[in-house]
């Protein structure tokens, strides 16, 4: 008996859960799902199964087939694991878990009527990677663990549903939706979940996922959403807010050619759809690779195309990730390094090699200053990771996709093109709907790549901490007019207009990555009075510039900091906002600013990127 992940409570001794049945009450005044789930295991189960939950309020455990009680503890709550559920069991191949969410889980944000673009109707939305699947659901909350599942959402009928699952049908609620040990949880929590069920303006969206996926890509969404028709496989969703769906369409118009150019490379599209929901500004990360139906933040939509590179990650993940996925977090790197490979594969194809460099460089960049966030942590590093008693939410860096794109890269490199397509395609038929580690992955690379160990050092490249000396920098001949443009900032030259009058979002944003984070005040205010980078609807551009204007100490700008801190809620932004806002001597204006803006914005972030921020702060304040 063994733990299969630092991250989970599930037991290697435990048969794993192979299907899931949930029915899921919406309560949106009390921000709670009342619910019932009906797990199935791979194997009949005698003794205690070990399940991870967080802030659930379970009702009851119940024998589905007599509904006799089971006998269940649950623990009191870990800071990093959540909670214990432990069933004692005799020989059961299911068992129907009746439980209730709470206001507090770290996967779901309730947003009101006005934190809404439409500000008419409430919103709710899912985020479970990296370990809060656990928060929705009693499950073994590990990549480890791949189930199916299906899904019955009773939800008020002015609002609907999307999840990462086929759309089997909306309909009006009847009473035998509510199985009677639905029934019996509800009356042992003092709720009747019939009435509640079947009550007057109640409607009810089933899912079904047939292919097995890990917890941390169970999504939904709920509130009143529009979309439109963008290709054969493809819709775009929002709020039903004109604007932001016409938008989002044109921003996303290419996506069928991008699916057309993965296949070619990566093999058949394996999941039918490929749905694109845009939610509020609060949506903590840039997308998520939900399968069927990838999340993503309205802060990719851009208006010149160049946020389909985001929807070119999140698409290359239905290959590398979704279908082949890390068996625990401490091996993040083979979902994030592959996607970044496989993401730049895609761009180059359809947007040019020119676009794959320059995110090339943009990610070679983040990578050194990763390097240096983590100086007093080397171990972060690495791309195998101990994450024993370690939060993989704040150690989310870009080591794993950028240090993992490079190692690919290195072996691309050695073996050539051709011969690494080939080995990508075995790679990924071989190991579809499996959960892996980084020795599995090894053994297959030098099975398939005979002798590759003495021309690339494996060890060094996956344990080794730091950038390895056979990384590679990209070069072009637009990435080297870049870097001399910024290494000439340094010496009081801004760029003409002429020599930036091509440039969109991305070279601007490299350019900035390669300025100083600290230089004089007077040369960011010239800086952007000749370019209105604080006026830039580009946020990449925005807030990089903003990072360097607090760190320059040019307090001009902290207005539209406190703009931007309150206006999106994506992580990639507030991390190095608030860092540049806490970090240093000399910075208590900046630290006051800091605790009164998260105070004031608290709300509005996703329970992720709360968590996120209040780390920032403690270590700072």
């Amino acid at each position: 008996m063994a733990p299969v992940d630092p991250h989970s409570f599930t037991d290697s001794a435990h048969p794993l859960t192979t299907h899931v049945a949930l029915s899921l009450y919406f309560d949106f005044p009390s921000s709670t799902i009342h619910a019932a789930a009906l797990l199935t295991l791979a194997a009949p189960c005698s003794g205690q199964l070990s399940l991870d939950a967080r802030s659930l309020a379970v009702h009851g455990v119940l024998d589905p087939q007599t509904l006799a009680p089971l006998s269940f503890t649950l623990s009191p709550p870990d800071a990093l694991k959540g909670s214990l559920l432990s069933v004692a069991l005799d020989s059961h191949a299911s068992i129907l878990v009746l439980y209730s969410t709470s206001p507090d889980s770290s996967a779901l944000q309730w947003l009101s009527p006005p934190q809404t673009f439409n500000k008419t109707h409430p919103f709710v939305y899912t985020q479970c990677q990296s370990i809060h699947a656990r928060s929705v659901f009693p499950c073994q909350d590990t990549p480890a663990a791949r189930i199916c599942y299906s899904a019955k959402l009773n939800v008020p009928r002015e609002l609907s549903a999307v999840m990462s699952a086929r759309h089997a049908g909306r309909r009006d609620p009847v009473a035998g939706d509510v199985s009677e040990g639905f029934k019996k949880g509800g009356s042992a929590a003092g709720l009747n979940f019939e009435s509640l069920w079947c009550g007057d303006g109640r409607v009810v969206e089933e899912f079904v996922m047939e292919q097995p996926i890990p917890p941390y890509l169970f999504a939904f969404a709920v509130g009143e959403l529009g979309f439109r028709e963008v290709g054969p496989r493809t819709r775009v969703y929002s709020e039903n807010v004109a604007g932001v769906l016409d938008s989002a369409a044109s921003e996303f118009a290419g996506t069928e050619e991008m699916i057309r150019q993965g296949e070619k490379l990566f093999g058949e599209y394996p999941w039918e759809r490929f749905d694109l929901l845009v939610l509020p500004p609060s949506f903590p990360y840039g997308g998520m690779e939900n399968p069927r139906m990838v999340f993503l933040t309205p802060t990719v939509i851009k208006g010149d195309a160049s946020g389909a590179q985001v929807v070119a990650h999140e698409l290359a993940h239905s290959w590398t990730g979704n279908l082949i996925t890390n068996i625990n977090n401490e091996h993040f790197w083979l979902n994030e390094g592959f996607t970044t490979y496989a993401e730049r594969r895609i761009v180059e194809v359809v947007q040019g090699e020119e676009r794959a460099i320059l995110s090339m460089g943009i990610g070679w960049r983040g990578l050194n200053e990763e390097m240096e966030r983590f100086k007093d942590n080397m171990e972060f590093t690495k791309l195998k990771t101990n994450q024993e008693g370690i939060d993989p939410d704040n150690v989310y860096s870009q080591v794993p996709y950028e240090k993992g794109f490079q190692f690919l890269a290195r072996i691309e490199r050695q073996i050539g093109r051709s011969a690494f397509d080939e080995f990508t395609k075995k790679y990924i038929e071989n190991f579809k709907f499996k959960s892996i580690d980084t020795e599995t992955f090894l053994e297959f690379l030098k099975a398939n790549v005979p002798g590759i160990e003495k021309e690339v050092d494996l060890k060094l490249w996956t344990e080794g901490t730091g950038i390895p000396p056979d990384a590679y920098e990209p070069v072009s001949d637009l990435y080297t007019k870049i870097v001399s443009l910024a290494n000439e900032f340094k010496l009081g030259k801004i760029p003409g207009e002429d020599e930036v009058a091509n440039w969109q979002g991305q070279e601007w944003e490299l350019y900035l990555e390669n300025l100083p984070k600290c230089v004089e005040a007077s040369q960011v205010l010239a800086l952007d009075a000749r370019y209105r980078m604080s006026e830039s609807k580009d946020y990449e551009v925005k807030v990089a510039f903003l990072q360097m204007a607090i760190s320059s100490k040019c307090r001009d700008y902290y207005p539209e900091v406190e703009k931007t801190l309150k206006e999106v809620g994506r992580m990639k932004y507030l991390r190095p906002l608030y860092t540049a806002l806490v970090q240093g001597s000399g910075n208590e204006e900046e630290k006051i600013l800091a605790k009164r803006l998260f105070a004031e914005a608290r709300e509005c972030y996703h329970p992720i990127a709360q968590g996120v921020v209040e780390s920032i702060l403690a270590k700072n304040l």
